[in-house]
């Protein structure tokens, strides 16, 4: 079975690298009865099956006041559905080896479900997912559990340094828009929240019509189609219009804050609004990050600031593209006494790459990196899955992974350039350090607040 399935892969790599004509990912797709997408791929030789269900739900749809709710909201469906306990929920499962899986972000909230395709396990695995998702009860004595074990988590990762850098961070960059909420709530409005908030939460966003079903392995088309029916039939309707995320405002000039605390390490964050997930440029932004500060020790950033100077151990920078334009960030770990000189070196390594954009050596270097990596990508049933979930949720290509090689090896140096002056200003940062003070006193001027 495992060479079978190894030559399966291999086969799929092959053809991407060789920009054959046929599909990487024979991707069929359609809607339910009730206007559900669904995205399917057939594949047998694993007998297994992964399905999921995504709504726009994320984080980025909570309001100041329900900071949380749709986190908790995410949470709190397994944890009692369909007249079982999450005691019976979880035995159910064990039972035929299905494993459950949330998925929360900013964007996206769903859930999802790996089991075997045999006939009993697949309708057992489906069955508990159907109530889960349609069927959610959330029991108060739970919610009130549950609330007491995530305030006592928010309070003590409040602690944190990188916590506390993070936070910062997304408040400064999105001051006003939902983005800058943290994920997982805030203790005042977390500890508010009602089991009528939840279903208020998940009757308005887990609606039929807007969600994306995601099912790849072991079965037919005709079964696909019926799980699809099954699980999105008896979801909520959707009441008004369809939930939409503000637009992101970007930064009119820099500003910077310093946050003392006793880590022996400053924690050093330098960033600002990015892309959507949508961008025409994502894959030149994608490549020239690549060379910046997303591929590791082969990386500008790293080469500058930990091996040229030794300042941190690692220093990385990364574009979140989402719904609306996330984030673009560098980040590194410091001595405090060093935070000043290594902020230095990376705003002046950001800036230099921006001005003048990549060597062609580095961009070479770069496109044979990434392209060589593409097998790792899509090497196993779960991550194909999770492709097939993020090309539906977003509205990517059918073709997304068919073309990824061919769009990586056609990005210029001179689209690099392009893409980064047009949207990475460094007279624009945000820039968060969190550390000792003392050891900050040498900090450039241009950096404090």
């Amino acid at each position: 079975m495992a060479s079978k399935r190894a030559a399966w892969l291999v086969g799929l790599v092959l053809m991407a690298l060789a920009q054959a004509a046929s599909a990487l990912l024979p991707i069929q797709t359609w809607e339910t009865q009730r206007g559900a997408r669904v995205l399917f791929v057939e594949n047998h030789d694993l007998p297994m099956l992964d399905v999921s269900v995504d709504f726009p739900a994320g984080s980025g749809f909570d309001t100041r006041e329900k900071n949380g709710a749709a986190s908790m909201t995410n949470n709190m469906l397994r944890l009692g559905a369909g007249g079982m306990d999450e005691n019976a929920i979880a035995l159910r499962l064990a039972d035929v080896g299905a494993q459950y899986g949330g998925r929360m972000d900013t964007d996206r909230a769903g859930v999802g479900m790996r089991m075997l395709s045999s006939r009993r396990e697949r309708d057992a695995g489906l069955d508990v997912l159907m109530r889960i998702l349609t069927q959610p009860e959330f029991p108060a004595p739970v919610l009130e559990r549950e609330k007491a074990r995530l305030i006592a988590a928010l309070k003590e990762a409040d602690t944190k340094p990188e916590t506390i850098a993070s936070r910062a961070f997304q408040r400064l960059v999105y001051p006003t828009h939902p983005y800058g909420l943290r994920s997982s709530g805030e203790v005042e409005t977390v500890s508010k929240l009602t089991r009528d908030d939840l279903t208020a939460f998940y009757k308005r966003y887990y609606t039929a019509d807007r969600a994306i079903v995601a099912i790849m392995g072991d079965v037919s088309r005709d079964d696909a189609a019926a799980i699809a029916e099954s699980l999105t039939a008896p979801l909520p309707s959707s009441e008004g219009a369809a939930p939409a995320l503000p637009p992101v405002t970007e930064a009119a000039k820099a500003e910077s804050r310093w946050i003392t605390h006793p880590a022996t390490q400053s924690h050093i964050m330098i960033g600002a609004t990015g892309i959507r997930r949508d961008d025409p440029d994502y894959f030149a932004l994608f490549v020239g990050n690549h060379i910046l500060g997303g591929g590791g020790f082969t990386s500008r950033m790293t080469d500058e600031v930990r091996q040229k100077r030794g300042l941190a151990y690692s220093a990385y920078s990364y574009f979140a593209p989402m719904l609306r334009e996330g984030p673009f960030v560098i980040g590194m770990q410091t001595k405090g006494e060093q935070a000043s000189e290594a902020l230095a070196v990376a705003r002046k390594t950001l800036a230099d790459f921006v001005a003048n954009g990549p060597t062609a050596k580095e961009l070479a270097a770069a496109k044979k990196n990434i392209i060589g990596g593409f097998p790792m990508r899509i090497d196993s049933n779960r991550k194909i899955h999770e492709y097939l979930a993020v090309i539906g949720f977003y509205r990517l290509p059918l073709t997304y992974l068919d073309d990824f090689v061919k769009r990586v090896e056609a990005v210029t140096a001179e689209q690099i350039k392009a893409a980064f002056q047009k949207r990475v200003h460094p007279d624009r940062m945000i820039t968060v350090v969190v550390g000792q003070p003392e050891r900050q006193a040498a900090l450039p001027a241009a950096a404090t607040q």
